[in-house]
């Protein structure tokens, strides 16, 4: 059993997505060199650009004729990152894969701690950030607040605070190959195949070089991917709210009709008319909103196209 498990991390592949991140590439590949040198596994590094405007392409060219290790693949635009993390898993060649960002807040010191896991056993082994100093307050309210809302309302449950940086096994990230949906939200999918796991605490620093990708209307919409991706709640919810309204308006309509046998008919006021009318017309429209999130993304799904297009590939020489 040992020996099977020591054969699975033999390869190691850090698959690492950029968009416009030349200042950030070679302190990366310099920290690896770095920090990996006492790693016990042959690595693979590739580099998935998603549609870069800048050198990036460039200059992981450049490091690719002295690092052998080295490997890219060009996306023919940006596709998101998660498209770009799809991309590296179905090009990494590794017994063990490593999806991390390059500009080192995913501390790459801690693969060594993943992998000795990985030797125990472990098909998934995940960083849990005990600090996100680096964020604002709001963005660590909200992050919060979604693992909670998304643990709530789904089956499948992730970690508070765990990123995409983690360690996962040949034998997941087949699984993951399997799921061919063209939303993805890989918290979650990585989560959804099982497997033992296991999560190691970390401290996340700032970023070295360059400045985010993410803002508050993507990190919204990555949310809603999320959410609707791995839980139907929002749709059932208006079953329910439905027939708490309908429960309340029979009331209501019952003593409308018993004051007017009572007392004799009289004229409502104007202000709870259009009080009722606005509350239920809203109602109906964010019934139907989320209706229409639902469809949108079967209707993407229901096109079958591909979730990236690669525009070039250039693989590493070797692995030592």
């Amino acid at each position: 059993m040992e020996n099977i498990k020591k054969e699975r991390g033999d390869l190691v592949s850090l698959i690492v997505p950029v968009l416009n991140e030349e200042e950030s590439i070679r302190p990366f590949i310099s920290a690896i060199n770095d920090k990996l040198s006492s790693l016990e596994a042959k690595l693979e590094i590739i580099f998935i650009d998603d549609g870069s405007t800048d050198k990036t392409v460039d200059v992981i060219r450049e490091l690719q004729e002295n690092d052998s290790r080295v490997g890219y693949v060009k996306l023919a635009r940006n596709f998101g990152k998660e498209a770009a993390m799809t991309a590296g898993f179905d090009y990494a060649r590794g017994d063990a894969v490593v999806p991390m960002d390059v500009d080192l807040q995913d501390p790459p010191e801690l693969i060594l701690e993943f992998h000795r896991l990985c030797l125990e056993g472990y098909d998934t082994v995940f960083g849990l950030r005990t600090s996100r100093e680096e964020d604002t307050k709001g963005k660590r309210a909200s992050a919060g607040m979604f693992y909670r809302v998304f643990n709530w309302l789904s089956h499948t449950e992730i970690p508070h605070n765990a990123g995409d940086f983690r360690l996962i096994d040949r034998k997941v990230v087949e699984a993951l190959q399997k799921m061919p949906e063209r939303n993805r939200f890989m918290k979650g999918m990585f989560a959804w195949p099982g497997f033992t796991s296991i999560g190691v605490e970390y401290n996340r620093p700032g970023r070295f070089a360059g400045n985010t990708k993410w803002n508050a209307w993507k990190l919204w919409n990555f949310a809603l991917d999320g959410l609707t991706g791995f839980s139907t709640w929002p749709l059932r919810v208006w079953s329910y709210i439905g027939a708490v309204i309908a429960s309340i308006s029979l009331l209501y309509m019952l003593f409308i009709i018993f004051r007017t046998i009572a007392f004799g008919v009289d004229w409502p006021g104007y202000a709870s008319l259009m009080s009722a009318i606005l509350f239920f017309g809203s109602v109906q429209l964010i019934s139907t909103g989320i209706l229409g999130e639902y469809l949108g993304r079967l209707y993407i799904e229901s096109k079958q196209r591909p979730v990236y297009i690669v525009e070039e590939f250039s693989e590493g020489s070797d692995n030592g």
